[in-house]
C-alpha cells in the first residue's frame, strides 16, 4: 500500500482555531482537535496536508491562538523523516506573494518532515495595505506553504504546484477565499483560467481546493460545481460546515467533490450535528481512494425540534399553568438528549464531558415564551452552551385577503441565472416604478428616461447623467409651463406637468431628452478632469513615486541543496530558458474545453458505461488499491 508510487494526503478544512478562546468550557476545544488532526497525519505517515482554509477563526488571532497552532506544527511538521516527492512547478510562481518563493522543505535552514499546503478562507483572508493574512506568518516562519492567492481582482489565472512521487504526478490547484459574487461574475465573464502542463496534460491527477460557498445563499452568492473545469479529478470544497466527506460525482463535469466540513462546531445548527471527519486520501497516478478518519475530541451536539401545537393531548393554551407544563415537557427532552450523549460518551475517554444541547420549541399557535435563563440554571453542571439551551421559533401566520403591493425583488432574482445576467437595470427602474406607490411616482421624468440615465450611471460611470437629466427635463417643463401659462395653482401646474411628461411616453422626443443629459454630464467631467490636470501641473518638481514590486525581496539561489541525500529534490525558481526540465503551462479556457467536449462527444457517450475513476470510499475496511479505472473523457 505505501508503494513508491502512492501519494498519501491528510485532508481537512475549516478548522477555526482561536473559536470561543475565551469561553472557560469550550475555549481549548479548537487547539485540542487540532493536534489530533496532525497527530493523524504522523500515525498514517502521509507525504502532506491539506488544508481548505479558515484555519483561523479570527483575522487576527490573539497571541495564545497563534502560539498554540505554532506549537503544534512544530511539534509534527519538523523532523528527520525523509520527504520522497518533488516539486515540478516554477515555485517563484506557485508562491510569488512570499518573501521565500519556495517550499518549505526545501529550505537548508528548516528541518520539515510533513510539509502543509493551504489556502487562506473568509476568516482569515489577507486585509490591509500589506495584503497580509494569519497564514503569512506561520508561511514566513517556514510552517506553512500558502499557494492559491491572487492579488488582482479583474482575472484569475491558477498556475498548479506539480508534484511528482515515483510515477504519480499531481497538479494541485488552488483559490483562497473571494467573495462570492465577484468570482461568481469572474466565471461568468470568462476571467478564470487555470493553467495546464503542456507536456502530457492527460497524465496528471488534478487536484483543486477552494473556499466558496457550495450551497445557494441567492443569485450570484454561491459557486455551481458547474463554473469549475471538466479535467478536474477531485475538489476539495472548504468553507461548509457540514460533514460531507464521501465524495460525489458530478454527473456533468465528471470529477468528484468532497466536503470535509468543519472540525469545531461553530454554530447550534444540524449541519454541524453530522459527526465530523478528516480525509485520507492516496493516489496512484489516475486513480484514487479517500478513507474517511472520524475525530475522537469533538464536542458532542444534539439538535431536537418540537412543536408545541402537535401535543394537543399534552397541553392546549387555553390550559390553566400551561407554561409550567411545556417547562416540564422541554425539561424531558433535554433528559433524553443528555442521557443518548452519555451512552455514546462510554468508552471514549477523548470526547469533551460536557456536550451542546439546542431545543428548537416552535410556539406557534397561541403558545408563549417562558424564561429560557431559569429553564437553563437547571443543566449549568451538565452542558457547554447553558446559556442558550433553548431556541424559540414561531412560524407566522398567513394573512388573508391582504396583498402588499411593491416591487418583489426575490420574484426577479429567482429566474435563471442566464436570466438574471440579462436583466437590465432599465427594467429593474422601470418595473420599480410601475409597481411603486404613488407618492413615489415620477413626476417629471418619465419611467424609460430614468432607467436609461441609470444604465448609463452603472455601465459607464457616468456620474453626473441623473443629475443633468433632471436639470435638462426641468428647464423643458419650467419653459413649457410659460408657454402655457398656466393657471398659478397647484392642481393645474401638476395636470399640466402629468399630461408634458406622458406626451414624451416611447418618443424619439425622449431618448433625445437622455441623449442630452449625457452630453451634458461628460461635457462636466471632461471640465473636472481638466481642472484637476491644471492642479497637478502647479508644480515644478518631479514627484517621488514609491512603486511597491510584487516580486519577492528575497530570491532563490540558482541550486539549492538540502544537504541530505534523503530529501526529494526540487526546480525552484526561475531557471534559465535554455533548461529543458521547466514544466511548461498551457491556458485552459471554458470556451475552449466545450468546444473541445463537443466534438468528442461520440467517444464520451461510448465511455459511459465504464467504471468511473477509481474512487473508492473506506470505513474501516482494509485499503484495497485503486480499483475501477477512470472513464474516457467527453
Amino acid at each position: 500500500q505505501n508503494d513508491e508510487d502512492t501519494f498519501k494526503i491528510l485532508i481537512a478544512t475549516d478548522i477555526h482555531l482561536g473559536y470561543l478562546e475565551k469561553d472557560a468550557i469550550r475555549g481549548n476545544d479548537t487547539f485540542v482537535t487540532f493536534d489530533e488532526i496532525m497527530k493523524q497525519a504522523v500515525q498514517n505517515e502521509v507525504d502532506f496536508v491539506l488544508l481548505g482554509g479558515d484555519l483561523f477563526h479570527d483575522n487576527k488571532p490573539s497571541r495564545k491562538t497563534m502560539h498554540c497552532c505554532m506549537e503544534v506544527m512544530r511539534k509534527y511538521c519538523m523532523g528527520d523523516r525523509p520527504i520522497i516527492f518533488e516539486i515540478l512547478s516554477d515555485q517563484a510562481v506557485n508562491f510569488s506573494h512570499s518573501k521565500f518563493p519556495w517550499v518549505n522543505y526545501l529550505d537548508s535552514n528548516l528541518n520539515i518532515s510533513i510539509p502543509v499546503f493551504s489556502v487562506h478562507g473568509n476568516h482569515d483572508d489577507p486585509t490591509g495595505a500589506d495584503g497580509l493574512c494569519a497564514i503569512d506568518l506561520l508561511s514566513c516562519a517556514g510552517l506553512i506553504n500558502h499557494f492559491g492567492r491572487s492579488r488582482s481582482v479583474e482575472k484569475l489565472e491558477i498556475s498548479p504546484v506539480l508534484l511528482q512521487k515515483g510515477n504519480t504526478r499531481i497538479a494541485l490547484y488552488g483559490i483562497g477565499s473571494i467573495p462570492d459574487e465577484r468570482l461568481y461574475r469572474m466565471f461568468i465573464n470568462n476571467q478564470v483560467t487555470m493553467l495546464r502542463p503542456r507536456e502530457d496534460e492527460d497524465g496528471w491527477f488534478n487536484l483543486f481546493v477552494i473556499h466558496q460557498n457550495r450551497s445557494k445563499h441567492g443569485a450570484t452568492n454561491y459557486i455551481p460545481e458547474q463554473f469549475l473545469d471538466d479535467f478536474l479529478d477531485l475538489v476539495v470544497w472548504g468553507h461548509e460546515h457540514e460533514c460531507k466527506i464521501a465524495p460525489v460525482r458530478n454527473e456533468q463535469q465528471l470529477f468528484y467533490v468532497t466536503q470535509p466540513g468543519s472540525s469545531v462546531i461553530t454554530s447550534l445548527s444540524p449541519g454541524e450535528a453530522v459527526k465530523k471527519h478528516i480525509g485520507l486520501l492516496r493516489v496512484k497516478g489516475k486513480k484514487m481512494n479517500l478513507q474517511k478518519i472520524p475525530l475522537q475530541t469533538i464536542r458532542q451536539f444534539f439538535i431536537q425540534d418540537v412543536t408545541l401545537s402537535e401535543h394537543p393531548d399534552l397541553f392546549s393554551p387555553e390550559q390553566p399553568n400551561v407554561m409550567l407544563k411545556v417547562m416540564d415537557f422541554c425539561q424531558e427532552k433535554v433528559e433524553e438528549m443528555l442521557e443518548e450523549a452519555e451512552r455514546q460518551r462510554l468508552g471514549n475517554s477523548l470526547t469533551p464531558e460536557k456536550p451542546l444541547i439546542r431545543l428548537r420549541v416552535d410556539y406557534s399557535g397561541g403558545f408563549e415564551v417562558f424564561n429560557t435563563m431559569r429553564f437553563s440554571q437547571k443543566f449549568v453542571d451538565r452542558v457547554a452552551n447553558p446559556k442558550d439551551i433553548l431556541h424559540f421559533i414561531r412560524h407566522r401566520e398567513a394573512k388573508d385577503n391582504i396583498k402588499e403591493e411593491g416591487m418583489d425583488f426575490e420574484a426577479i432574482l429567482s429566474h435563471p441565472t442566464s436570466e438574471v445576467l440579462q436583466l437590465r437595470v432599465e427594467d429593474l427602474v422601470k418595473e420599480y416604478f410601475q409597481k411603486a406607490e404613488k407618492n413615489v411616482q415620477l413626476s417629471l421624468l418619465t419611467e424609460q428616461g430614468m432607467g436609461k440615465a441609470v444604465q448609463e450611471f452603472v455601465d459607464k460611470e457616468e456620474k453626473d447623467a441623473i443629475e443633468e437629466l433632471i436639470k435638462y427635463q426641468l428647464e423643458k417643463t419650467q419653459r413649457y409651463l410659460r408657454e402655457r401659462r398656466v393657471e398659478a395653482t397647484e392642481e393645474k401646474i401638476d395636470e399640466e406637468i402629468r399630461q408634458f411628461r406622458d406626451s414624451k411616453r416611447n418618443t424619439a422626443e425622449e431618448d433625445e431628452e437622455v441623449q442630452e443629459a449625457i452630453i451634458r454630464a461628460k461635457a462636466h467631467r471632461d471640465r473636472s478632469d481638466s481642472v484637476r490636470d491644471d492642479d497637478l501641473n502647479l508644480s515644478d518638481e518631479p514627484a517621488d513615486i514609491a512603486v511597491e514590486s510584487d516580486e519577492a525581496s528575497t530570491s532563490a539561489p540558482t541550486i539549492r541543496g538540502r544537504g541530505r541525500g534523503s530529501r526529494g529534490t526540487s526546480r525552484r525558481g526561475r531557471e534559465d530558458s535554455d533548461s529543458d526540465e521547466n514544466v511548461a503551462f498551457l491556458k485552459c479556457s471554458k470556451p475552449k474545453q466545450k468546444l473541445t467536449s463537443l466534438s468528442a462527444s461520440k467517444r464520451g457517450s461510448q465511455s459511459q458505461s465504464q467504471s468511473f475513476k477509481g474512487v473508492c470510499f473506506d470505513d474501516e475496511d482494509e485499503f484495497d488499491p485503486f480499483k475501477g479505472s477512470r472513464p474516457q473523457r467527453r
